[in-house]
């Protein structure tokens, strides 16, 4: 059958940084170099790959929506020739790259892969060579149908990833749904948790879409109904960061009303806990039970990163509001688990 073949796009990112007078940063040709020069990538064991560095190489801080756009239809223009697909990034927005892509790439039936490292490869003591070989390894190996983020041993589903370590090798987390795999001594996939195939024929969609306004906005104790109103009125959405299972300042009549006045416009609002774990649900208490009559609807268990390029990705593609708010509460690509839904 011949060896596998993998598509690497080089976005960026700590895995092929050099150092210079002003610190880490990201080096045309470099990673190739180096990888060049890496033993273990001609074992025998591993696919062949062909990896495509992007111009200019970015920072992941510097990554917007447009980027999201052209890596996603750089797959979808390569789809057919490679079995599957890695795609190296920064770590400090790799879970919105990574979320923002289960929504884009529509009809996926091979492995997308995010990866990268919190040391530069060309470092001795880096975690990139664990990424990036094992990626390949998975990207090549096993047929997952959806975007994953590999990362410290664990294999994510992309929409349900988040970075929780600045400085850890295990960087990321799924905090509300199972790894997808552990890597130890073994390449282990937990595949009941994989989602399945498509079973519908047909090729992969990416759908072209403009950048919306969309906030994310933290509550906390002492917010006001100004910076609140600051926040909405220039947005088409909102995700609201709110405390526990869904809670907020109730006895806050401004607040409230700005709330409801955003709602009247067509702003369209979405509740993720503030907190690391959990899920939220309006009507547990009286103080969530205002936001929903305010016209806030869940974001069940999403991460901020799911929520925020979801939103983007329906408003983008030309959803109503009121689409947008249903749709927000559906599960699309695994990035929720809503009540009485088994993930």
């Amino acid at each position: 059958m011949g060896k596998k073949r993998i598509y690497i796009a080089y976005t960026g990112g700590t895995i092929g940084m050099k150092l210079g007078a002003d610190g880490y940063a990201p080096t045309p040709g470099y990673l190739q170099w180096l990888m060049n020069e890496m033993h273990e990538l001609k074992n025998p064991a591993l696919p062949e790959y062909t990896i495509r560095e992007y111009a200019p190489l970015l920072d992941s801080s510097n990554m917007t929506p447009d980027e999201w756009m052209m890596i996603a239809r750089d797959i979808a223009a390569n789809y057919d020739a490679y079995d599957g697909f890695i795609v190296l990034h920064g770590t400090d927005t790799m879970a919105y790259t990574a979320s923002a892509l289960a929504f884009m790439l529509q009809g996926l039936r091979k492995p997308v892969i995010l990866t990268g490292s919190q040391i530069p490869l060309c470092e001795v003591r880096s975690d990139a060579r664990d990424n990036l070989i094992t990626s390949l390894l998975v990207a090549a190996g096993f047929p997952i149908p959806e975007v994953c983020l590999y990362f410290g041993s664990k294999l994510l589903r992309g929409c349900r990833s988040t970075k929780v370590s600045a400085n850890a090798f295990e960087a990321f987390d799924s905090p509300n749904y199972p790894a997808l795999g552990r890597m130890g001594v073994d390449i282990h996939i937990n595949w009941k948790f994989v989602l399945p195939q498509p079973t519908a024929p047909g090729k992969l969609v990416v759908r072209d879409m403009t950048v919306e306004p969309v906030a994310l906005l933290w509550l906390f104790p002492g917010i006001t109904a100004d910076m609140v109103r600051k926040t909405v009125q220039a947005t088409k959405g909102a995700v609201l960061q709110v405390y526990g299972v869904g809670n907020g300042p109730d006895r806050d009549r401004d607040l409230l009303t700005v709330l409801k006045e955003a709602d009247a416009r067509g702003v369209v609002m979405v509740a993720c806990t503030q907190c690391g774990q959990g899920i939220v649900n309006l009507h547990d208490y009286t103080t969530g039970s205002a936001l929903a009559r305010c016209g806030v609807v869940s974001g069940f268990d999403m991460t901020r990163e799911a929520a925020l390029t979801k939103m983007l990705y329906l408003l983008g593609t030309g959803h109503s509001a009121a689409q947008v708010k249903a749709k927000m509460q559906e599960n699309l690509a695994g990035e929720l688990t809503s009540p009485g839904d088994s993930g």
